[in-house]
C-alpha cells in the first residue's frame, strides 16, 4: 500500500485534533515528524503518534529541522495565523507537498509570494478548508450543479461562533486569537463561509472575485464578557482593562466578475448559537443551511408567505435530495463522522492523499488559498477607511477565464 509520510507543524488545538482524529486514522498516512514551538506539545505529539501507530516520530521546536528531513514528503501546516504562510512557502522550497490549514492573510504581498513559490516549485499544494467537504455544502452544490436552483445570483455565509471564552483565555491556552483581537479589526476568519461559496461560484475557474466592502460594529462583547466573568482576569491579570480593536460584527460584501454578490459575516464575540449560515439564492430556488431546507420555485403557492408553516412542514427537507450526495458521504461510517467536525475532516484529508498519490490536481489550490485569505487583509483596509471598496487581486494573472471548473469531489 502506498503511503504519504507527513510532518506536522503546529500541535495546538487544530494540529493535535487533526493528527489524533484524522491523520492517525487514515492507513495511507504515516506521521514521521512533529513540530511545535512549545516543548510540551512536541512531547504530546510524539506520545500520541507512538501510542496510536507504534512508531516514534522525530520531534522538534524548529520547523526548519522538520523540513530538512528526507523522510518527510508532505507537511500539514497548522501553526499560528501569523506564520503559517511562511512555513508553507519554506516547505515548498524544501520540496515538500503542503496541506495548509485555514486562516486569514496579513498582507497581499505574502500571498503573492505563496503563489510565486508554488509556480516555481510546482509542489502539490492544498488549502485545507474543511467546510468545502461538509455534507450540507456539498449537497447544496450538487443540487445547484443539477440546475435545480437555476442561475445562482447571491450567496451568504457566516463564521458565527461564540468564542469569547476561548479568545479571552488566549494567554492561558496559548492561542493566537487573543493578540489578533486586541490589535486588528478585520474579517479575520473568512474561509469557512467563503470556501464552499467560492467553489460553487467557480471562483478562479471561469469567475473571480472583483472587489469588496467591509464594515465593522463597535467592540464591546469581549470587554463586557471579561468584566462580568472575573475568573478570566483571575487566571490572566493582563486582561484587566484590556481594550479590543476587533469589531463584534463584521460584514463584507463581495462582487464577482459573473455578476454574483457574496455576503460574509464574522460574529464571534457576542452570545449566540453556532452557524455558518450557508445560503444559496438562485432564479429557481434557494438553500438554507441552518434548517437544511430547499425552497424550490412554486412552493409559495402552497404556503404563501407563511414562513413558519413552510419550515414546520419542510424542516430538514434536505434529506429529500440525498440522492445528489457524492459517494464520499453516501459511504460515511459512524467512525468517519466521529473523526472530526462531523466527518468533513476525514473526507478532506482522504482527498488530499488521493490526489497526492495519483498525481491529480488538488481541488482547493494555491490560487483559492490566496484569493480567499486575501479577504482578511483587504477587509482590514476597507474597515479602516470607513468601508471604502477594495480591489481583490487576480492571483491567476488572467488564467481564471480559461481554467476549467473543478469541484472538490465528483458529482454524479
Amino acid at each position: 500500500m502506498k503511503t504519504v509520510k507527513f510532518g506536522v507543524v503546529g500541535y495546538g488545538q487544530r494540529g493535535s485534533g487533526i493528527t489524533k482524529g484524522v491523520l492517525l486514522k487514515i492507513d495511507e498516512i504515516e506521521v514521521v515528524a512533529v513540530c511545535d514551538v512549545y516543548a510540551d506539545r512536541v512531547e504530546d505529539a510524539v506520545r500520541d503518534v507512538k501510542e496510536k501507530r507504534g512508531n516514534t516520530p522525530f520531534g522538534t521546536q524548529d520547523y526548519r529541522e522538520l523540513l530538512a528531513r528526507e523522510d518527510v514528503e508532505a507537511v500539514y501546516v497548522a501553526n499560528s495565523w501569523e506564520s503559517h504562510v511562511e512555513v508553507a512557502i519554506e516547505a515548498m522550497k524544501a520540496g515538500k507537498a503542503v496541506a495548509l490549514e485555514v486562516g486569514g492573510a496579513y498582507s497581499i504581498e505574502e500571498l503573492y509570494e505563496l503563489v510565486k513559490t508554488y509556480e516555481k516549485t510546482r509542489m502539490p499544494f492544498m488549502f485545507m478548508e474543511n467546510c468545502c467537504f461538509n455534507k450540507t455544502e456539498l449537497l447544496a452544490t450538487a443540487v445547484a450543479r443539477a440546475g435545480k436552483l437555476g442561475t445562482i445570483v447571491h450567496c451568504e455565509g457566516s463564521y458565527a461562533h461564540d468564542l469569547r471564552k476561548e479568545v479571552s483565555s488566549g494567554n492561558i491556552i496559548r492561542h493566537y486569537r487573543l493578540r489578533n483581537y486586541i490589535n486588528r479589526n478585520s474579517e479575520n476568519y473568512p474561509t469557512h463561509e467563503l470556501g464552499p461559496i467560492a467553489k460553487l461560484l467557480n471562483i478562479n475557474r471561469g469567475n473571480r472575485m472583483v472587489s469588496l466592502v467591509s464594515v465593522a460594529s463597535k467592540a464591546c462583547g469581549l470587554e463586557e464578557y471579561i468584566r462580568d466573568n472575573p475568573e478570566q482576569t483571575e487566571k490572566d491579570p493582563t486582561l484587566i482593562g484590556q481594550r479590543f480593536k476587533q469589531g463584534d460584527i463584521v460584514d463584507t460584501v463581495i462582487t464577482c466578475a459573473g455578476g454574483e454578490t457574496i455576503h460574509l459575516r464574522l460574529d464571534t464575540t457576542l452570545p449566540r448559537f453556532y452557524s455558518r449560515n450557508f445560503t444559496v439564492r438562485g432564479t429557481k430556488g434557494m438553500y438554507h443551511q441552518d434548517t437544511n431546507t430547499f425552497f424550490i420555485d412554486g412552493m409559495e403557492e402552497k404556503h404563501g408567505i407563511n414562513t413558519l408553516e413552510y419550515v414546520k412542514e419542510f424542516l430538514d427537507n434536505g434529506t429529500q435530495y440525498e440522492e445528489y450526495l457524492p459517494k464520499e458521504w453516501r459511504g460515511m461510517t459512524p467512525e468517519d463522522i466521529k473523526a472530526g467536525h462531523g466527518g468533513m475532516d476525514i473526507v478532506e484529508f482522504r482527498r488530499f492523499v488521493e490526489c497526492y498519490l495519483s498525481g491529480e490536481e488538488m481541488p482547493v489550490d494555491v490560487y483559492d488559498a490566496a484569493s480567499w485569505m486575501a479577504i482578511t487583509a483587504l477587509s482590514e483596509r476597507s474597515i479602516a477607511m470607513g468601508g471604502a471598496p477594495q480591489a481583490i487581486p487576480d492571483f491567476t494573472n488572467g488564467r481564471w477565464m480559461q481554467r476549467p471548473q473543478l469541484d472538490v469531489v465528483e458529482f454524479d
